[in-house]
């Protein structure tokens, strides 16, 4: 038999050579595997637990809640048909949608179907997928995301974040670093985020919405702004601005829904800074108490340089004080007092108020609103009578009530602020708001006499519509011409009616200030604010248990009854957990008819199943805290 000539012997050699480096090869390896140091583990990346934004008595604002965004990759997807008929009603799409979604992504490797969806839609989507053996078609990816239980309550104020759990607007924003500190690399696997208290009492805000949205409906206005605040600490009770949007749909929200007026917003703010005109005036002691003005209707003077000023007022008031000037709001009056202090002086005073600052509130994109200088390009005779009446001036609402504080307080203005304390997650308190006093800028005869003319205001002048009766009140509007963006000038159709008020007279504990803006119909300020004033001031009476005239005096036994939880209810469907601490759920844990697990502290941001399923005898309740 003859040897085939391919398998030389020279050449069977190498054949062997090579199988023999090849086996030590495989074993060189498998010994470093088999005996060799094992690799370290992939280190966990630090997480951030988000701390939550909550009223000054708890309530929840804000928290956090996990979100996903589902992706699939196209070419996994065997059976595309019945892919889609059980994913789309749990996606909310209909099948030719989801179906469409996929076949146009057929060139991608991966795709995202849906994002931010919730925690119940998740685990959902998850039991679909694992009961399919769907894994290497869907893919969840975790987000950090929050729940606002209140949904649009004071929602400028509380901001919302994005969706790399970073705060976009508002306390979200401001205090980004507070509730979520920036991560650290070498620090603890998994690091909390402070609690924000502020200083908004959610039930007292949800009262004033109430009223502030009737009046903007009323009045068909484009805008409506409402500031509380306590007079002695600076803390801001409610802050309003409308419209308003749901943050948790944020990204469906127009750009006026999202505007946070009272902060950003300039304007000129008419009569209503005529208080502060005559608070600077009598400060200075350019006029007294005393002094009486002629008002003939007009306000006319023609400087030696030639310059004619003319303004117009909307009576004849005769003889008047200054307080009969704030009573009737007389233009001509004040432009006469103003003639009786210098330029550079008024304006110093006005400065001293905090006009022309920002007041330092703890929210983003303040304005600082605007005070002309004497050497301005458009300063001119006219402009220190045009600013006593309250125009030649821009201001924000927070201005406005900064301001007040200074009357309220004899002279002192106290520091704004939205914040009531910080707190840890377990509760250790690291701030606590003091309030903060500022230098005097009025003397206290002068805040005594201004809050005497603002009583006079509202018990016969132009506020007398906001005027309580059984409890003390003064106040002040206005009604403005907006700018004309168009003319450069005034529009003959668009007005800012506002009004401030201080309560009690006697003794100050709330300050009160209302704007709305471009106003249908009347748009005189003593007509449609003053009421709301009065509402508005009501509610806050009554929710803070301040004592009203004629009210009866109630003998107490001393002893505080604390109110138990109130009972939750469970009927024929699944009721909506959503925003309850875990305290309220634990009376659950006693009813052996229930099935609930309870996952997780702090409040209920997601449940399975949905709120309206029918409850039957097998149904397990599953609630996720945070």
């Amino acid at each position: 038999m003859q040897i085939n000539g391919y398998l030389k012997k020279n050449r069977v050699l190498i054949l062997c050579g090579l199988a023999i480096a090849f086996s030590i090869f495989v074993f060189y390896k498998y010994s470093i595997l088999a005996f060799g140091k094992l690799p370290e583990p992939a280190t966990t990346s630090p997480t951030i637990q988000r701390g939550s934004i909550v009223d000054k008595n708890g309530k929840p604002l804000a928290v956090s809640a996990n979100f996903y965004h589902v992706g699939v990759t196209p070419s996994s997807i065997k059976d595309l048909a019945q892919f889609v008929k059980l994913f789309a009603g749990p996606l909310g799409y209909t099948e030719e949608k989801l179906a469409a979604l996929i076949t146009s992504s057929k060139s991608s490797s991966f795709t995202y179907i849906k994002k931010k969806i919730d925690q119940e839609t998740y685990e959902t989507l998850k039991e679909i997928t694992d009961k399919n053996s769907l894994f290497s078609a869907v893919r969840f990816d975790r987000i950090p995301g929050r729940i606002y239980p209140e949904k649009d309550l004071a929602s400028q104020v509380i901001g919302y974040m994005g969706n790399d759990g970073t705060g976009l607007a508002g306390i979200e924003y401001t205090f980004q670093d507070t509730l979520s500190p920036p991560v650290n690399p070498d620090g603890p696997i998994e690091t909390q985020g402070k609690n924000v208290y502020l200083t908004i009492d959610a039930n007292l805000q949800f009262k004033l919405e109430k009223i502030a949205q009737k009046a903007i409906e009323d009045t068909q206005a484009a805008s409506l702004m409402l500031i509380a605040a306590e007079a002695k600490t600076g803390e801001i009770l409610s802050y309003i601005s409308l419209p308003s949007t749901n943050l948790n749909e944020y990204t469906l929200a127009s750009i006026e829904e999202m505007k946070d007026r009272p902060a950003t917003e300039s304007y000129e703010p008419g009569s209503v800074f005529k208080i502060f005109s005559i608070a600077s005036f009598y400060d200075s002691q350019a006029i007294g108490d005393k002094d009486i003005f002629l008002c003939d209707g007009v306000y006319e003077k023609r400087t030696n340089s030639g310059e004619r000023i003319r303004i117009t007022c909307l009576d004849h008031h005769g003889w008047i004080t200054a307080r009969d000037a704030l009573k009737y709001s007389c233009n001509d009056a004040l432009a006469q007092m103003s003639e009786h202090i210098e330029s550079e002086q008024f304006l110093a005073r006005i400065r001293s108020l905090g006009f022309g600052t920002k007041t330092g509130i703890e929210l983003p994109g303040e304005t600082s609103g605007a005070v002309r200088n004497t050497n301005d390009r458009l300063w001119s005779a006219r402009s220190k009578p045009t600013i006593a009446i309250g125009q030649e001036i821009s201001v924000s609402a927070l201005q406005m009530v900064q301001a007040a504080t200074a009357i309220a307080n004899g002279g002192f203005p106290v520091q704004l602020t939205l914040i009531k304390k910080i707190t840890t997650m377990g509760g250790v308190e690291e701030y606590v708001h003091v309030p903060a006093f500022k230098n005097q800028v009025l003397h206290q005869n002068t805040a005594k006499y201004i809050l005497s003319c603002m009583e006079t205001v509202a018990q016969s002048g132009t506020g007398s519509r906001a005027n309580l009766g059984d409890i003390s009140i003064g106040v002040k509007t206005g009604t403005a011409q907006m700018a004309d963006p168009k003319t450069g000038g005034y529009s003959k159709t668009d007005f800012i009616s506002n009004c401030i008020a201080i309560f009690p007279v006697e003794n100050p504990e709330v300050i009160l200030y209302i704007v709305i803006e471009k106003a249908k119909g009347e748009t005189y300020a003593g007509r449609i604010v003053a009421p709301v004033i009065g509402q508005a001031a009501s509610a806050i009476i009554d929710h803070l248990g301040m004592s009203r005239g004629g009210a009866a005096s109630l003998a107490h036994s001393g002893l505080i009854a604390i109110p138990q939880d109130e009972e939750i209810k469970i009927g024929s469907v699944v009721p909506d957990f959503t925003g309850l601490p875990k305290r309220s759920l634990l009376q659950l844990l006693n009813k052996p008819e229930l099935k609930i697990k309870i996952n997780g502290d702090g409040w209920v941001t997601g449940q399975t199943p949905a709120p309206g399923t029918t409850l039957t005898q097998d149904t397990e309740i599953e609630l996720f805290l945070e």
